[in-house]
């Protein structure tokens, strides 16, 4: 195992997997994804969450390395989907004496997944709660429906270092080199977005500690900068937009709708848009236009009619959006229909559950093909869009 040393006491024994292509069964993860596993070197020797099935044999391999004949004495179980904690039941067979911490969530749902005598070997921790194993001292908050309603983050007084759970986590191996924002980003509105107001409440708690270091279940430990990290986790929870641009979602047939989306680009950045961005939901990573619908102020949805309502990419999108709590943003529609155009009505249904909506109108209808009424109309809508920049 390569020198995965964190402090002299708190080592890495997690594993990347860079043959997976789907994570959760349906994130595309190019630069494969890290299963992050610690190890805390003490009076007591405590492992910090376990890995994936698919990473076992590695796990198995580095934690043995750093025991070194020794025995683990505590498993710190933060959250249990099992991507984190699939190998509970093997450390248990392995080292009997040892003692699980988790909360009382934790051990309500344990039997979901494990069939184990639990007799004398729980540990059940609550709010602020705190555990001494030597020179370093453990201490637990709960962090409910962050994604799980079990899971908790534990904080390390001495080294002043904050395990996350999949708190701050992103795709990617340890070893792909890559800007964090983009791949941690499409990361928490994929799979954590939902849950913007416990992530706030957990953003407080942290603000109360000292953190040097952050060690998230997915992707790096973050070392330096804190604030940057943290500053995009509140932007990201609190709903608030990130960037100055405008986010055009297409969902076209025959591509007729996605010329038109184009054109309003074009059209966009020729009235000083600072930022334009077009996905095509047909073709493209459905998640990363999540992200992006999350990341800038101003969206443009573009789709033709289909079956009375609208173009399946597009109603499959609204309904990642609405999942996720998506809200306060502006949002121009433009629609395609050969004689009975349905997709604004459409989209305006589904927009209208949201939060904090605002409808940029009027909306702009294509009969099949653009033509020069059409750009006209985007023309209009365009200005409508940038309103006074």
């Amino acid at each position: 195992m390569k020198d995965t040393s964190i402090t002299d006491s708190i080592l890495y024994i997690g594993a990347d997997d860079k043959d997976i292509r789907l994570f959760e069964a349906q994130y595309q993860v190019p630069n494969g994804m890290a299963y992050n596993s610690y190890f805390i070197k003490d009076d007591k020797n405590v492992v910090l969450d376990t890995v994936d099935r698919r990473v076992t044999n590695t796990w198995l391999e580095n934690l043995e390395q750093v025991l070194d004949g020794e025995k683990v004495d505590y498993l710190v179980i933060s959250h249990l989907e099992p991507d984190h904690a699939y190998n509970i039941g093997l450390l248990v067979e392995k080292y009997p004496n040892m003692k699980l911490i988790g909360n009382a969530i934790t051990f309500n749902m344990l039997p979901n997944f494990f069939d184990m005598d639990l007799t004398d070997k729980k540990i059940v921790v609550k709010e602020g709660d705190t555990i001494d194993i030597g020179n370093h001292t453990l201490q637990f908050f709960m962090a409910p429906m962050v994604h799980w309603p079990e899971v908790m983050v534990t904080y390390e007084q001495t080294e002043e270092v904050l395990f996350t759970a999949d708190g701050f986590g992103k795709f990617g191996t340890l070893d792909t080199e890559e800007n964090w924002d983009c791949e941690a980003r499409r990361y928490y509105f994929g799979i954590v977005g939902k849950y913007g107001a416990q992530v706030q409440s957990l953003l407080k708690k942290a603000t109360t500690l000292d953190i040097k270091m952050i060690c998230p279940l997915h992707g790096p430990i973050l070392k330096e900068n804190l604030g940057h990290y943290i500053e995009k986790y509140d932007i990201w929870s609190s709903y608030r937009p990130e960037d100055d641009g405008v986010f055009i979602a297409c969902a076209s047939i025959y591509g007729n709708t996605l010329e038109a989306a184009q054109k309003m680009k074009e059209i966009l950045e020729k009235k000083g848009a600072k930022k334009v961005v077009v996905t095509d939901l047909v073709r493209e990573d459905m998640a990363e236009a999540v992200e992006d619908a999350f990341r800038y102020d101003k969206v443009i949805l573009a789709a033709s009619s289909y079956n009375a309502g609208v173009f399946v990419p597009m109603r499959q999108f609204l309904q990642k959006l609405k999942e996720r709590n998506y809200q306060n943003r502006k949002i121009a529609i433009i629609e395609n229909g050969s004689w009975a155009p349905s997709a604004a009505k459409t989209m305006k249904s589904v927009l209208q559950e949201m939060k904090d909506i605002t409808l940029i109108e009027p909306a702009v209808t294509i009969q099949s093909t653009m033509k020069q009424n059409t750009i006209e109309q985007l023309e209009k809508l365009a200005d409508n869009v940038l309103g006074g920049e």
